[in-house]
């Protein structure tokens, strides 16, 4: 069982976020529709009803999507120095193509094609989107002992990693053990100049991060921010600026406490959520995980 599902970002203009993801990574619109007033609710954010959506997928059709909700104005935040879901990993054919192709387009690279510190089979790049979305590119060329790495089907393919920043990795690694049932990985003290360069660090810093996983799908990575790190500002009543939610497929909803919820989860609209029940839990650093059960 494959357990990311979306991730959703939020943008204060849908069509031209659509437009982006449609020209440069190869995505196509499955579904387009408004945020029921029950969606929103929960996600904890009655602001959000009514809002105008875009569920992406890549060209390959994998049913791992990119959800657009449109926003109105929201306070500006600066990307990779806020807890919450900070990034969206996406695999790829071929990085050093993909970084051709966006080397003159409306994506900022800030990470160029680099293989990881003792990690040849891990080939990636960043980018840095016009609506403050972090997009880590990434093509496996190689196997992990502990982990089955998807190998795209198309240039840019699935989302298969969601990252998370935390203030405290310990913390929020625990939670979702305990609440989700996500396996926790080793640790790794790495260089990570995106992270450093947000910072102001050298680039000789190590960083902190580990993985979850399910059985052998690696699908979190979790991030412990430096100290300088905030909370991500929001309109009030409203989702997140930038990735604001993350969705995750679990097989009984019913071993999460009731009281965890923000509301009661319910049947889902739409093809996301493909006949089955969702609801919302709120993580540490007021992080939003929707939680999608069996239809």
């Amino acid at each position: 069982m494959r357990m990311l599902r979306a991730a959703t970002l939020t943008t204060p203009a849908l069509d031209a976020a659509v437009a982006r993801y449609r020209e440069y990574f190869g995505y196509t619109v499955a579904e387009e529709g408004r945020v029921t007033p029950a969606l929103a609710a929960s996600w904890g954010t009655p602001a959000a009803a009514g809002h105008p959506y875009a569920l992406m997928q890549p060209e390959s059709a994998e049913k791992v999507y990119l959800r657009f909700i449109q926003s109105g104005e929201q306070p500006a935040f600066p990307p990779l120095r806020t807890y919450g879901w900070a990034a969206i990993e996406l695999c790829v054919a071929d990085t050093l193509e993909v970084c051709a192709r966006l080397e003159h387009s409306p994506y900022r690279i800030i990470g160029p094609p680099r293989e990881l510190d003792g990690l040849p089979m891990i080939f990636p790049m960043q980018v840095l989107g016009p609506d403050g979305e972090v997009v880590f590119l990434t093509q496996i060329r190689g196997d992990l002992p502990e982990y089955d790495l998807p190998r795209a089907r198309c240039l840019v393919d699935r989302l298969f990693i969601a990252v998370l920043a935390c203030s405290d990795i310990d913390r929020s690694m625990r939670w979702f053990s305990e609440t989700l049932g996500v396996e926790l990985g080793a640790r790794f003290e790495i260089g990570y100049p995106v992270l450093s360069t947000a910072f102001s660090l050298p680039e000789s810093h190590r960083h902190v991060i580990a993985v979850g996983a399910h059985r052998r799908d690696c699908f979190l990575e979790f991030d412990q921010y430096p100290p300088q790190a905030t909370a991500r500002a929001a309109r009030a009543g409203d989702l997140k600026p930038g990735i604001t939610l993350v969705s995750i497929a679990h097989p009984g909803l019913e071993s999460i406490p009731r009281e965890s919820w923000i509301t009661p989860p319910q049947p889902g609209p739409g093809l996301l959520y493909a006949g089955g029940c969702t609801g919302t839990l709120c993580a540490p650093d007021g992080t939003l995980v929707e939680v999608i059960g069996a239809a």
